[in-house]
């Protein structure tokens, strides 16, 4: 496999560091393909030798990853391929942010515009995330379709945060800001728009510059949470939410008035809170 057999992702790679661009117009929603390729880039580098940080941004300066995509309500059977291949236990989503959490390599995440839903649960898997000042934003909007979170944010963010603080993004369902993420802990760091390029930049490259073996011992003295028990949970109460008619509603209504269009995802949690007027 080569960097150019992507069709949704732009790969460049120096010195140790592979700069991963997401391109899956129109919001870089996370549909199936774009799930498939980031999943085949991380298998594809797991045991590369010569690739020692992996840095995540976006093509679009205002969408990181949308959400997955909810056109899928009506592909119920989408992700089987992606759901025969995961651990036991684990649903696709679940499994596709494991994959992430789990991978050898540090993984950074440059987060300049928006990222919801499956794809805030991507910038929670990663080992670090900065984002854009004024620019980036984390929304778990999953309850204003009826449903909860099913691909790992209900673990991720306890782990980060207190447990009403968790409530506060799942329940209240809210575009939270880059700075009120970083007092969070759903982030690292908030930084200036114009200072985060230079910044994601310098770290990653004195993460690939360290010694052999440094990455490998830090990350085993600093292992991810065992989070499968919770995982379990996680997955009953979302799939028992989806199955119900109305989240089958709230997502067909939403897409109806204009989920997954640029104009519509600006204000996503605005349009769907709109639904229920």
């Amino acid at each position: 496999m080569t960097d150019t057999d992507f069709s949704r992702l732009r790969i460049a790679r120096a010195d140790g560091i592979a700069m991963i661009t997401i391109d899956n117009p129109p919001v870089n929603v996370l549909d199936v393909p774009l799930m498939s390729e980031i999943r085949r880039f991380l298998l594809s580098v797991r045991d590369d030798p010569n690739t020692h940080v992996l840095v995540f941004q976006s093509a679009d300066p205002e969408f990181f990853i949308a959400h997955v995509d909810m056109t899928l309500i009506d592909e119920p059977h989408a992700f089987d391929e992606i759901a025969r291949e995961a651990p036991e236990g684990l649903n696709p989503f679940q499994a596709f942010g494991e994959l992430l959490r789990e991978q050898p390599q540090v993984t950074i995440v440059k987060l300049a515009g928006l990222a919801r839903g499956g794809g805030a649960e991507f910038v929670a898997a990663a080992d670090m995330a900065f984002a854009a000042e004024g620019r980036g934003g984390l929304a778990q909007c999953e309850a204003l379709m009826g449903i909860t979170p099913g691909g790992g944010a209900t673990q991720y963010l306890s782990s980060r945060m207190t447990r009403g603080r968790t409530l506060e993004v799942i329940l209240g369902a809210d575009l939270i800001d880059a700075a009120t993420a970083e007092r969070y802990g759903w982030i690292n760091r908030a930084l200036p728009a114009l200072e985060l390029d230079g910044f994601v930049d310098r770290l990653a490259r004195n993460i690939a510059a360290l010694p052999e073996g440094v990455i490998a011992a830090a990350k085993k003295a600093v292992p991810p949470a065992d989070l499968r028990e919770g995982f379990s949970r996680e997955h009953d109460a979302w799939a028992g939410l989806f199955a119900r008619p109305a989240a089958e509603k709230l997502i067909r209504g939403g897409l109806n008035a204009g989920a997954q269009t640029r104009e519509g995802e600006r204000n996503l949690e605005g349009l769907l809170r709109a639904l229920r007027a």
